[in-house]
């Protein structure tokens, strides 16, 4: 909603603005645990980086239920790939809980996604890959020993870097509702969230069962167009999301029933 609301920006801009007040967010609460940095976490700072970008061009050039749609798909590629990058055994409940969510979510946009802005959805499906990718490196050996959120920081402060041009070019025609959008996104949708996010996975939750439960995300879509704009979300949008809610409820309680909290301090 707040990437659509910053009409006077484009893709880079947005990005540039985002990524700047992210990085700083993250940084000012997290500085700290450090700063150091390994190549494996220059590896995933750039894949988190390119997530973020694609998520956002996909946001500007295709719909919006199309950007979240396809980028939740990620659970499919941590459901495929997890067993040979972090050597996590397949279950099939985890096939049965991915494919009851994608379900629900289909029926959640019933009659807003759309097979055209093909560029657009490419991007959102590539963003769906790399977040995928980028979770479960996050539970991975090398990662251990860096500031959980290290690649956030620097992630977000590379994207600011290779998109400077075009923020200093959007000084003059930006206005108080562009700022505030970018704003809201650096710094809760992107900074708080997402180490609010990675506290969750290298506190003990599974990289697969992290995306399941984001899936809420979407979820919420309606929830705040219902809200902030008055629009009565649709009977299959209301079943998708009971579909989505039971889903990841009944899936979270028989993986951790029997498993204690390991969380860990930020600071």
């Amino acid at each position: 909603m707040f990437i659509k609301l910053a009409t006077n920006l484009d893709a880079y801009q947005v990005t540039f603005f985002r990524s700047l007040l992210a990085g700083i967010t993250v940084l000012v609460i997290t500085r700290r645990n450090g700063l150091r940095i390994n190549m494996f976490g220059v590896m995933a700072s750039v894949i988190y980086a390119v997530l973020l970008f694609l998520f956002v061009w996909a946001t500007k050039h295709t719909t919006a239920a199309n950007a979240i749609f396809l980028q939740y798909t990620a659970p499919i590629y941590i459901l495929i790939l997890a067993p040979f990058v972090i050597g996590e055994k397949f279950h099939l409940r985890d096939l049965a809980t991915v494919v009851c969510c994608i379900a629900g979510m289909s029926l959640f946009f019933v009659g807003d996604l759309t097979i055209g802005d093909y560029e657009g959805n490419i991007a959102a499906l590539g963003s769906g890959i790399f977040l995928g990718l980028y979770i479960m490196l996050l539970k991975h050996p090398r990662a251990i020993g860096m500031n959980s959120v290290i690649t956030v920081i620097y992630g977000n402060f590379l994207l600011a870097l290779l998109t400077l041009p075009s923020g200093i070019a959007a000084f003059p025609t930006a206005t108080w509702r562009d700022y505030a959008a970018v704003g809201f996104l650096g710094v809760f949708q992107i900074g708080i969230s997402y180490i609010l996010f990675i506290k969750g996975v290298t506190g003990g939750t599974r990289p697969l069962d992290a995306s399941i439960i984001g899936f809420i995300e979407p979820l919420l879509n309606p929830v705040w167009v219902f809200l902030f704009v008055g629009e009565q979300p649709s009977k299959w949008a209301l079943l998708g999301g009971a579909i989505i809610i039971v889903t990841v409820v009944v899936h979270t309680l028989i993986q951790y029933r029997n498993k204690p909290a390991t969380l860990q301090p930020l600071a």
